[in-house]
């Protein structure tokens, strides 16, 4: 008897924290990534909320879907994609975020995306794109 009621707590504590486990095992999506390192504002625009709040470079203000997708393809124009990786990714329920590392024209640019999921599906609340400061030693 002790076995069972053992069996049924160990039950219960798992699939209490089965939510939990199931979100820090979520990834960033895939589309994200590839438009990222294909420099294509149209797809990744996909993937924006309706309103969705930028920061590029010195820039910073929310912009609507379209106005926002203006903005990344210019810069996608301006600094050429070579390659961009998650460096880190992570999040609760219903929220996560990820930092990546992208290669443009020759310069390092940090980048931060914070989604929100909304009908089960995530969408970019928050972009950012920093140029990457040299380590001064």
């Amino acid at each position: 008897m002790k076995n069972i009621l053992t069996i049924v707590s160990v039950s219960w504590m798992i699939m209490a924290l089965m939510p939990s486990l199931q979100a820090q095992t979520q990834k960033m999506p895939e589309g994200i990534i590839l438009s990222f390192r294909a420099g294509n504002a149209e797809e990744l625009s996909k993937f924006f909320h309706s309103n969705v709040e930028l920061i590029i470079l010195d820039k910073e203000d929310v912009y609507s879907r379209s106005q926002a997708e203006q903005i990344i393809r210019k810069f996608f124009a301006e600094h050429k994609t070579e390659s961009f990786k998650i460096i880190f990714e992570g999040g609760k329920e219903n929220s996560r975020y990820a930092i990546g590392g992208l290669q443009a024209s020759a310069e390092k640019y940090r980048v931060y995306i914070l989604m929100k999921n909304q009908d089960g599906s995530p969408f970019i609340h928050q972009l950012r794109i920093e140029k990457e400061e040299e380590d001064v030693e």
